[in-house]
């Protein structure tokens, strides 16, 4: 008989709730694809717009990629302290006013800003999201595996 509940959860077939869970985190990784594409479609327009070249804007740009670094670092670890689920939600929530702020950046420096801010909460949200799916798919039932 088995006490573990990691390994109850890895020994039986995959279910519903399981399923569900695995493409909420799918859909929440997407998120991080939506945000650089959907910068690399506006920014033409925001260099032209605010008169810089597209060396300058690359680097406001990539200020997310920064942001990604630390968050994953710092809020990664969060999720073992304060678990798993307030981790994705706050990250999830930091990350969508990140977005939002960056539609009112009226400069580079701010857009820089929102998109360091927006990047700290997809690195957390990485780092969680990764090991959520991890603890909850199982190795039976499924024509894949998990890990």
């Amino acid at each position: 008989m088995l006490n573990d509940p990691r390994e109850v959860i890895r020994q039986s077939p995959m279910t519903a709730r399981q399923w569900i869970a695995v493409v909420l985190m799918i859909a929440l990784n997407a998120l991080d694809g939506f945000d650089v594409l959907s910068s690399a479609f506006a920014a033409p327009g925001i260099a032209k717009e605010w008169g810089i070249g597209r060396d300058a804007l690359g680097v406001v740009l990539s200020m997310e990629l920064i942001g990604m670094g630390f968050g994953s670092i710092v809020l990664g670890g969060a999720a073992d302290r304060f678990g798993r689920r307030p981790t994705v939600l706050g990250c999830l929530v930091v990350m969508a006013v990140g977005m939002g702020l960056a539609t009112t950046a009226s400069s580079p420096t701010t857009l820089g800003l929102w998109r360091l801010l927006t990047g700290l909460g997809i690195g957390g949200m990485l780092a969680a999201i990764n090991a959520v799916t991890a603890e909850i798919c199982s190795n039976k039932g499924a024509a894949w595996r998990c890990r």
